[in-house]
């Protein structure tokens, strides 16, 4: 009887554990991509300190620029599946390979068209001093962005190591 009663106990233990993980796991990761775009837009509304009338245009224009922007997304998602679904045929055609890789790079131009033309739906909505702010946040944005593209430089960071001298 006492072992039953212990298998009990871990069976319950294991149950409230793995439902606790789920919830968790699965909770935080769907309501983070759901308010990231609220943030960004709550960031640059607190940043500019934009008006009540300021407010309802920029909500109004976001609205259309994240659908632009998801429906953009969605379309280069589905070209890299294409192309990287090549990977596994026996013969590989150059020329189907450059078409996809330029059809992605012409979504990815028309991405970042959509992306400046909505940050200068923000500079037109803003007013002199705004502008200034709007303007320092780009270009800090701008800055730490080409900070995040570079590789590290030799003996920069943990476990990043020269490769051993040539012996010819």
């Amino acid at each position: 009887m006492k072992k039953n009663t212990i298998l009990y106990v871990l069976l319950i233990f294991l149950i409230v554990v793995n439902g606790f993980f789920l919830l968790n796991y699965m909770g935080k990761s769907n309501s983070k991509t759901q308010h990231e775009p609220q943030r960004d837009k709550d960031f640059i509304v607190k940043e500019l300190e934009f008006s009540e009338s300021q407010i309802a245009q920029f909500k109004e224009n976001s609205k259309e620029h994240h659908k632009t922007m998801k429906r953009i997304s969605d379309e280069i998602k589905i070209l890299k599946d294409e192309l990287f679904g090549k990977l596994s045929d026996d013969s590989v055609d150059e020329a189907t390979i450059d078409s996809i890789s330029a059809l992605i790079g012409e979504k990815e131009s028309v991405k970042d068209k959509e992306v400046f033309y909505h940050f200068k739906m923000i500079q037109e909505l803003s007013n002199a001093k705004q502008k200034e702010k709007f303007k320092a946040i780009i270009m800090d944005a701008l800055r730490q962005g080409d900070q995040g593209n570079r590789p590290p430089r030799l003996g920069e960071g943990e476990g990043h190591r020269p490769p051993p001298p040539r012996r010819d």
